[in-house]
């Protein structure tokens, strides 16, 4: 493996390790906030029950997020000096102010996970909605940076200079918007769905049927909800992508030739060498009406990109393709548990439904895999779109490869313990939290 490879594949794996506990960061607290709402609000002990619970569990992802964002930060001026040297200074805003968010979001963590029964009750829950809040914000201000890469602004390029700095127009650039609503979405989407199937999974068991119920139908409200969404982020941010990122469109759909009412291609196995797509199922004129909202309009291909411009096509096309295939089943469960809370009560207990959750457990996450790897691969051979290659950014010191492996042992056995202290978690829920007398039972899942 060269060191330009092996720099990418880091990154990749510390990005694609990261994201996971940036979207529980970002969402679970919500899902803490709600439960400790009607805690309040009823006074039903269960849900003061989910509060704790899940309040461990935030805990545990952020202390992991910290460490691999730490990570994360000093790799982009250890793998990517030249990078960091001209873009610093443009996008380093929301860095900054995502250091900010992620204080805020220790400081009323802390506060919240030591604040039972010392603190007004009101306020100690206002703390916990400041821990989503902040948590939401750090990851919106960490996708406006990843936004300016796909979307450079704020600044004049002037032969190899970097003139007339404007720091909040790099900000609020043309694709920040779309990006954050679509991750954020995504987020909610994938930890909704993941927390979701694993309570479904111990309602299918019998295990502490109260306490699984009720934080089975906030995760999954939140999921739905979500998952039903974003398909409309979806568009806007195809739409985006159609005007200022054709190439990675092209890529994305797999679309070799520049035509009008150009086909939408679904599956199928990207043939670059003879410019097709074997195996797929096309549908005539969508992908015109899903870029521009027009059937006839022309999509440009990558036959108009110099091949020097070109990003791969394989990695991006079925990556894309697993992110919206994953998308589209949570949309069709969130279809059947909304139908089942409007029309089809009995539906709830029922083991298909919650078998369903089950099954879907991972689904979010691996869908938001999917969709960075299409954000950075679809952008190569550029890190700065349009401006820096990405082989101009790598350091040149040797021997990446060593820290690649490295980096890969340490993740691999993070990720083991993260694994073991969310699992011992979930095994102690009926012996920390069990239900009082006299609350009553929902009825255990039935065929």
């Amino acid at each position: 493996m060269d060191d330009f490879l092996a720099a990418r594949s880091q990154m990749a794996l510390s990005l694609g390790f990261h994201i996971i506990f940036s979207c529980i960061g970002m969402v679970m607290p919500f899902f803490m906030a709600v439960a400790h709402y009607y805690w309040l609000r009823t006074q039903d002990v269960t849900y003061k029950n989910v509060t704790r619970a899940w309040s461990k569990g935030v805990a545990i992802f952020f202390a992991t997020g910290a460490v691999s964002g730490t990570v994360l930060s000093f790799e982009l001026g250890l793998l990517w000096p030249k990078f960091m040297e001209h873009a610093g200074p443009i996008f380093g805003m929301p860095f900054s102010l995502e250091g900010t968010a992620f204080f805020i979001e220790a400081i009323a963590l802390g506060f919240f996970l030591y604040g039972w029964d010392r603190f007004n009750p009101w306020f100690h829950w206002f703390t916990g909605v400041v821990v989503g809040v902040s948590g939401l914000a750090s990851g919106i201000l960490v996708v406006a940076a990843n936004a300016w890469m796909n979307s450079p602004a704020g600044f004049d390029y002037v032969n190899g200079q970097y003139l007339n700095i404007d720091p909040i127009a790099a900000m609020f650039n043309d694709a920040w918007l779309s990006q954050a609503l679509h991750m954020t979405l995504a987020a909610f989407a994938a930890t909704g769905f993941a927390v979701a199937g694993v309570h479904a999974l111990m309602l299918r068991r019998g295990r502490n049927l109260a306490f699984h119920t009720r934080a089975f139908r906030i995760a999954a409200a939140f999921g739905a909800v979500a998952a039903l969404l974003q398909p409309l982020s979806g568009d806007f941010s195809a739409k985006d992508v159609a005007r200022r990122q054709p190439a990675k469109l092209a890529a994305m759909e797999a679309h070799f030739h520049t035509e009008k009412s150009a086909s939408l291609v679904l599956g199928g196995l990207p043939n670059e060498d003879k410019q097709r797509v074997d195996y797929a199922l096309k549908i005539p004129g969508m992908l015109s009406f899903l870029a521009h909202g027009n059937f006839e309009q022309e999509v440009t291909g990558l036959d108009r990109i110099a091949p020097e411009n070109r990003p791969p096509v394989v990695v991006p096309h079925i990556a894309f393709q697993l992110m919206v295939g994953l998308g589209t089943l949570m949309m069709g469960i969130a279809a059947v548990y909304f139908l089942a809370l409007w029309r089809k009560k009995q539906w709830l207990t029922s083991r298909w439904l919650l078998g369903l959750f089950v099954a879907a457990t991972p689904a979010g996450f691996i869908a938001v895999e999917a969709g960075w790897t299409v954000t950075e691969v679809g952008r190569q051979p550029w890190i700065i779109n349009g401006v820096m290659r990405t082989a101009d950014a790598v350091t040149p010191m040797p021997g990446i490869a060593y820290s690649f492996y490295l980096f890969t042992a340490v993740y691999l056995s993070l990720s083991l313990v993260v694994i073991f202290l969310l699992y011992r978690q979930i095994r102690m829920v009926p012996e920390l939290y069990d239900v009082p007398a006299g609350t009553p039972e929902p009825e255990p899942a039935h065929a």
